[in-house]
C-alpha cells in the first residue's frame, strides 16, 4: 500500500511524515521542492505479535505502508504542478493534511475550506485531462463508449463532485483502466491540530464536510507525535497516556487509511517466518496466494484456513483439526481479515 501526504504550506505535513516514518527530511526537500521523501512504516497488528510469541520464528514481518511526502500545491488556487501530479499518481489513496492550529501570522485555521480547496484542485485538474483528451477524440473513431464515459466524468466535475464516488457501467468503468484521475483516488483527511486538542475528537462541522465529499479524516497533532517519535519505545506508551492519547498516530492513521481503502489482513505462519498480508475486502483466495507468490495464485488447489483468534487461544494447528475449526476452502472462498492461510499448490 502506498499513501502521497500531501498539503498546502505551512500544515506540518512534513513534521507529520517524519513522525510517522521515523524519518528526518531534508529541509524544503518534499515540501516546496521538486523530489518526495518516501519513508515505510510497520502496520501494528496485536495478532502478529501473538502469532510470533507462539511460533518463536526466525522472522516476524508485518504488513507495511509505503508514504511519499508529496510536494503539494505552493498556495491555495495556484493549481498542481506536474512533478505533484506525477508523485499523486503513483500512489493508492491521498492524504491531505489540514492546519487546524493557528499560523505564524495569527490566521485563524479554516480546515473545511483548505479541505474544499484541495479537492477543487484535483477536480480541476481532471477537468482539464477529461478537456484535453475529448477535444483530440473530435478526429478519432470508434471510440464512442470511452467518450461516453468520459462525458459521464465530465460532468459531474462541471457539478463540482470528486469522482471517488462517482460510478459507471462495468463496460465504461473499463474504458477508463488507462486514466488516473485524480480525484477519483481515496482520499484520507488529516487535521493537524495544537496540542490543547491533540485527545480530542474530529470537530463535528468538519467531520461532516469530509463525509459530505466522502473523506475519511482522522485528527493528528504532528508536534506531539514528532515528540513521541523521539522517545524510547519504552517511554511512549507513558507519554501517550499523561496526553490522554489512546494510541500513536500512525495506528491511527493506518486504520483510516485501511477503512478507507476497505484493506484486510490475512496470515502465514511457521517456523521460518510469521508474515501478514494485505488484500482488499471480498477478495478469493487464489487472489490472496498470489500476494505470496504468482506461482502461488497461478498453481492453486486449495487452502487451509484457521480464525486466527481461536488459534491463539488453543496454540496448535493440531488441536484446530480436532475441533474442526481448520477448514480447506477452494478458489471461490473469500478470505476474511485475520484468517490464518496455508495454500496449497501445484505448478
Amino acid at each position: 500500500m502506498k499513501a502521497g501526504l500531501v498539503g498546502y504550506a505551512q500544515t506540518g505535513k512534513t513534521t507529520l511524515f517524519n513522525a510517522l516514518t521515523g524519518l528526518t527530511a531534508q529541509t524544503g526537500a518534499a515540501g516546496r521542492g521538486s523530489k518526495a521523501n518516501l519513508g515505510v512504516i510497520r502496520v501494528p497488528d496485536a495478532r502478529i505479535d501473538k502469532l510470533s510469541s507462539i511460533f518463536k520464528p526466525r522472522k516476524t514481518i508485518y504488513a507495511e505502508v509505503h508514504f511519499v511526502d508529496v510536494p503539494g500545491p505552493r498556495a491555495k488556487g495556484s493549481g498542481l504542478d506536474a512533478a505533484t501530479i506525477q508523485a499523486l499518481q503513483g500512489v493508492d489513496a491521498l492524504a491531505v493534511v489540514l492546519r487546524g492550529f493557528p499560523s505564524e501570522d495569527g490566521t485563524v485555521a479554516d480546515p473545511i475550506r483548505e479541505l474544499a480547496d484541495f479537492d477543487t484542485e484535483l477536480l480541476l485538474n481532471d477537468q482539464i485531462v477529461i478537456e484535453r483528451r475529448l477535444e483530440r477524440m473530435k478526429k478519432e473513431k470508434g471510440r464512442e463508449r470511452e467518450q461516453a464515459a468520459l462525458e459521464k466524468c465530465f460532468a459531474e466535475l462541471g457539478a463540482e463532485r470528486a469522482l471517488r464516488g462517482f460510478s459507471l457501467p462495468a463496460d465504461e468503468e473499463r474504458e477508463l483502466a488507462s486514466y488516473s484521475f485524480l480525484s477519483r483516488r481515496p482520499l484520507l483527511a488529516v487535521v493537524n491540530v495544537p496540542e490543547a486538542d491533540a485527545a480530542s475528537a474530529v470537530a463535528e462541522p468538519l467531520a461532516k464536510a469530509a463525509a459530505a465529499r466522502g473523506v475519511e479524516i482522522v485528527s493528528i497533532c504532528a508536534s506531539i507525535e514528532a515528540e513521541i517519535a523521539r522517545l524510547p519505545t519504552a517511554e511512549q506508551a507513558d507519554f501517550l497516556a499523561s496526553m490522554g492519547i489512546a494510541e500513536p498516530a500512525a495506528a491511527r492513521f493506518i486504520r483510516g487509511a485501511y477503512k478507507l481503502l476497505d484493506y484486510v489482513s490475512f496470515f502465514t505462519v511457521g517456523e521460518d517466518e510469521v508474515r501478514a498480508w494485505t488484500i482488499r475486502r471480498g477478495d478469493k483466495a487464489p487472489r490472496a496466494a498470489g500476494r505470496v507468490h504468482s506461482d502461488i495464485e497461478r498453481g492453486f488447489i486449495r487452502a487451509e484456513v484457521m480464525p486466527c483468534d481461536m488459534f491463539v487461544e488453543v496454540g496448535t494447528e493440531a488441536k484446530m483439526r480436532e475441533l474442526g475449526k481448520l477448514r480447506v476452502e477452494g478458489k471461490d472462498y473469500v478470505v476474511h481479515d485475520g484468517d490464518i492461510v496455508n495454500f496449497r499448490f501445484n505448478v
